[in-house]
């Protein structure tokens, strides 16, 4: 019997020996990479922590004791071990475990989480919570250097080291987020990976000053003082330390001896500890482990040679973004494009290649990097940011007061905006509407294709204010490319077909789910709409919409946001500011949780692909 078919709980963990742990860790990470071969998924940085995961619950007594994982893409082992292991097969598909912890899953899942850089913060509180009530179990949070470089974990280490409540924090150094890490941070973390014999030359004098009878408590508190000048020559000052955390490190996180011997001498702390364990992203398969960013949120693939599998042949949303921006650093080296970790995923790697002087990647840093490029807009020159639309919702003070109301001109490319497929609730798109359109001066656009995406791109571009394109996570259409690229009227909308019964406005490329619905109506129910391609959300083509809506029975709007704030809402607003009264028909995401799901069924959900917008469409047409 396979070792792993007898582990049920973390309590079957604490009766394995070390030789029987290593093969428990092979035999998980044959299964995550058939798991993920099938569905897709977070793969590299899965592979990169099964060691550590079961050194936690072996030495730890979860779910007693807490377990945080940070980000939370590395917690496919921790569901393994905790009870879900028959249904791992399930993960990031329809009605299957999510991809990330859920409280509502399993009592060994903390938190919820997805976004980077929250799990020091909640751990510092419920280590408080915990004090104040006279409990003693343990709260440990694992959390990677690059998770370690935004802003609200800096925050919160600044918070703990001044508080010095009893927590256990476990730094997972992969030297990876998404793509490599960069900065100050990264480098200081590199440095102390390589000061391990420090570490264990100062552990043997004072083990020996103690020793000596009489003198010995003398000479160890002497060493104390010299232990400061030590430090500033072999490792010189200790971001930990001198924030007031006990570094302990660095530790092989491939080791189980030395993984559970540090975590056990942790325990033993009433004070914060910070724990360096530096792991390897992609351990025990070749593939991930050499190409560890393609891997990070991986495809399905083919096991023996790593070839992902189904990949459509037309360019992706990102990457007509990313050859885009590469085109405007080419004409002008006054745009300079700017991420937040990701070049790969929102495309901008085609310039970080190709023009490396005009790129930077700031990290797990977005409000910082709304602000630097802020600071590269007064100084004349033009920055392209590209971010998820779920992770722009960090930075919305930074959009608001430090871009818009000094109309700076950024051009933002907000990738993942709608709906997303895979990742659960915590990586939906669905917000940016409803946050960006009350802000005064911006401009939001939103493409049909990939070949009308490349045109914004050069429209945004020519304004002095900044600019917003959101576009999905979905293969392009395959559309054709122009060559050259040009402006589009600023607030105006595109009329894809014209009927009198219906107006359909659409957003982005529910534009095409909206014209095949409505070809449908016409065909098999004699229902003739017109169908807008919106194209600019803010300003709005609010004179246009208003004489479609003045010369059609009823109005539908067509969206993959929310509907509470969104684009419905604003067509909403202008109809009744205008005095026209017509039926309305709202299609979106509606309050509630997103299920887990792939894109189009998420679509199909919300009843906004063709097949839905066409029965809602019929069914609205036939009430009166």
């Amino acid at each position: 019997m396979a070792l792993l078919e007898t582990i049920d709980s973390p309590a079957d963990i604490k009766k394995l020996s070390l030789d029987d742990l290593a093969a428990l860790s092979g035999e998980i990470r044959t299964l995550l990479v058939q798991v993920v071969s099938r569905n897709g998924g977070h793969l590299s940085s899965n592979l990169g922590v099964v060691d550590l995961t079961l050194a936690l619950h072996r030495v730890f007594d979860a779910p007693r004791d807490q377990i945080i994982w940070d980000i939370g893409h590395q917690c496919y082992t921790h569901k393994i071990v905790t009870g879900r292991r028959e249904r791992i097969g399930t993960i990031r598909q329809r009605g299957g475990l999510l991809g990330f912890p859920a409280r509502e899953e399993s009592e060994y899942d903390v938190l919820n989480t997805g976004h980077a850089s929250t799990s020091l913060g909640f751990a510092s509180g419920l280590a408080i919570a915990r004090d104040r009530k006279g409990e003693t179990h343990h709260i440990v949070t694992v959390i990677g250097d690059g998770a370690l470089t935004g802003g609200v974990a800096l925050e919160a280490l600044n918070h703990i080291g001044q508080v010095k409540q009893r927590l256990i924090i476990v730094l997972n150094d992969n030297k990876m987020s998404i793509s490599p890490n960069v900065g100050g941070i990264s480098r200081h973390l590199n440095y102390l990976a390589s000061g391990r014999p420090y570490i264990r030359m100062k552990e043997v004098i004072q083990n020996v000053l103690k020793a000596i009878p009489g003198v010995g408590r003398t000479l160890f508190d002497l060493a104390r003082k010299i232990e400061v000048l030590m430090r500033t020559l072999m490792v010189p000052g200790s971001l930990f330390d001198e924030l007031g955390i006990k570094y302990i490190g660095p530790i092989n996180g491939h080791g189980f001896r030395d993984l559970i011997k540090e975590l056990e001498s942790a325990k033993k702390h009433d004070f914060p500890v910070l724990l360096h364990v530096v792991t390897r992203k992609g351990e025990g398969y070749e593939p991930a482990s050499d190409n560890p960013s393609s891997f990070h949120s991986s495809a399905p693939f083919n096991i023996e040679n790593g070839k992902f599998l189904g990949r459509d042949k037309s360019p992706s949303y990102s990457e007509v973004f990313g050859r885009s921006v590469r085109c405007l650093v080419a004409a002008d080296r006054r745009f300079i494009a700017l991420t937040a970790a990701m070049p790969e995923g929102t495309g901008l790697d085609a310039v970080q290649k190709e023009f490396p002087e005009n790129f930077f990647d700031v990290g797990i840093a977005e409000q910082y990097m709304f602000d630097f490029a802020g600071g590269l807009a007064l100084g004349g020159f033009r920055p392209v940011l590209g971010v998820y639309s779920t992770f722009l919702q960090r930075a919305i003070d930074q959009v608001i007061h430090d871009a818009a109301l000094m109309r700076l001109p950024l051009l933002v490319g907000l990738d993942r905006a709608g709906l997303v497929g895979g990742d659960g609730p915590t990586h939906q798109g669905i917000y940016d509407i409803a946050l960006l359109q009350p802000i005064p001066g911006i401009v939001l656009m939103a493409p049909k294709d990939e070949n009308e995406l490349q045109h914004m791109v050069f429209t945004a571009s020519r304004l002095d204010r900044p600019a917003f394109i959101r576009f999905p996570k979905e293969p392009g259409r395959g559309v054709p490319l122009d060559d050259e690229l040009h402006e589009l009227p600023l607030g105006q909308g595109e009329v894809l077909r014209r009927g009198d019964r219906v107006l359909m406005l659409a957003v982005g490329p529910l534009a095409y789910r909206a014209l095949a619905a409505a070809e449908k109506l016409a065909s098999e129910d004699g229902i003739e709409s017109t169908v807008l391609n919106v194209r600019f959300l803010k300003p709005l083509d609010r004179e246009r919409i208003l004489a479609l809506a003045a010369a059609s029975d009823r109005v539908v709007t067509v969206e993959d946001g929310a509907l509470r704030g969104g684009f419905a809402s604003i067509v909403r607003a202008e109809l009744e500011n205008a005095g026209i009264q017509r039926p309305f028909l709202a299609l979106g995401v509606g309050e509630g949780d997103v299920p887990l799901a792939s894109r189009e069924e998420l679509l199909a959900h919300f009843g906004i692909d063709a097949a839905g917008i066409y029965r809602s469409v019929k069914a609205f047409v036939q009430e009166q």
